[in-house]
């Protein structure tokens, strides 16, 4: 019986690698679904700017003219969005004049 075993340099060795493997594994799975969430996001923004341009027209093709404000197209047409995430800047330049829009990701709040 081999009461005070010391093991050897080759298992120190394999522990190692094995442990260089499972951060090695960790960090590509990290990055993975870093890139994933950043493209989850664009893909949002994406499609908030198509289903308010689609229901500013659709406002205007059924009414007439162009929605007043943001809050009406929102309330009427059914967009919805995550006003914590995103603002979204409405300019009515005239009667018969599509209104321009611009959607702005706002920065995250951190809770420190």
């Amino acid at each position: 019986m081999k009461r005070f075993y010391q093991g050897s340099s080759r298992d120190t060795k394999k522990h190692i690698f094995s442990l260089l493997l499972f951060l090695g594994v960790g960090c590509v799975f990290y990055t993975g679904v870093s890139a994933l969430g950043k493209d989850t996001d664009k893909k949002q923004k994406e499609s908030l700017e198509n289903a308010v341009r689609q229901g500013i027209i659709h406002c205007y093709a059924t009414e007439g003219h162009y929605p007043e404000s943001l809050d009406y197209l929102t309330e009427s047409y059914g967009i919805h969005y995550d006003s914590k995430k995103y603002f979204i800047d409405y300019q009515i330049l005239g009667a018969n004049i599509l209104p321009d829009v611009t959607i702005i990701d706002k920065p995250e709040e951190s809770n420190e």
